[in-house]
């Protein structure tokens, strides 16, 4: 299947679950409602007036942080036709909740003081050219909350992962255990990728002057190897 392929999958899946889709995603307590929670408090604290949420859904994070920060433009982008009509349903205007592509973001460089993505890089084919452009559309800071396969599964698998992947052979041990796919499909999550938010670090890290990293569900000292979720915060000035 073609990348081309894969995401009209995904989209379609998205498609077909937008009328269910906060049902399915959203609880009052799971990992993405604790990173939104650290993003409102950063946007306080680093004096944020502008904030783009890139693959926004049905509007989650801005139908959270919007009440909190009256004071502050929020702009979210969404491919996908019908998630896009439940945000709006549920108050969002169509110039907050707009049509857009993460790995070619139309928006100028430092258009927005924020930048932010919530459980989209392990569905994006090439996250690192969506991280790139987050970077580049991001002024003061970006904010990634997503997954960390190195960090997922027991004590020996997490082992496990971490050899395979120091050894430079993730790419071909995921392409044997999806029988030559490259990706995974699920009920609740549709079309997705094996994806760290460490595997972009290194990307984060070069265009920041400071990153800062959040478990945002139970993990151990370590992050990489026992966080199956991670929000990273990097401060470019």
């Amino acid at each position: 299947m073609s990348t081309e392929d894969e995401v009209s999958l995904q989209r379609r899946y998205y498609a077909e679950t937008a009328a269910r889709y906060d049902a399915m995603q959203i609880s009052g307590q799971d990992e993405h409602q604790f990173a939104l929670a650290i993003l409102s408090a950063m946007i306080e604290f680093h004096g944020i007036r502008s904030v783009l949420d890139v693959g926004s859904g049905t509007g989650r994070a801005l139908r959270y942080l919007k009440p909190r920060h009256p004071e502050v433009r929020f702009v979210g982008i969404e491919p996908v036709a019908a998630l896009r009509a439940v945000g709006h349903a549920a108050g969002l205007a169509p110039d907050e909740l707009r049509d857009g592509d993460i790995n070619a973001l139309a928006a100028a460089d430092g258009e927005f003081d924020l930048v932010c993505e919530f459980a989209v890089l392990h569905h994006v084919p090439e996250p690192a050219r969506a991280v790139g452009e987050m970077l580049r559309v991001a002024r003061k800071a970006v904010f990634i909350s997503d997954a960390n396969n190195l960090g997922q599964g027991g004590a020996l698998a997490r082992g496990l992962k971490r050899t395979i992947s120091a050894l430079g052979l993730w790419r071909a041990f995921d392409l044997l255990r999806t029988r030559g796919r490259g990706y995974h499909v699920s009920a609740g999550d549709g079309l997705f990728y094996s994806y760290s938010v460490y595997n972009d670090y290194p990307l984060v890290r070069a265009a920041c002057r400071t990153v800062h990293q959040f478990n945002t569900v139970d993990a151990g000292p370590s992050l990489v190897g026992s966080a199956p979720q991670v929000a990273l915060l990097g401060i470019k000035k």
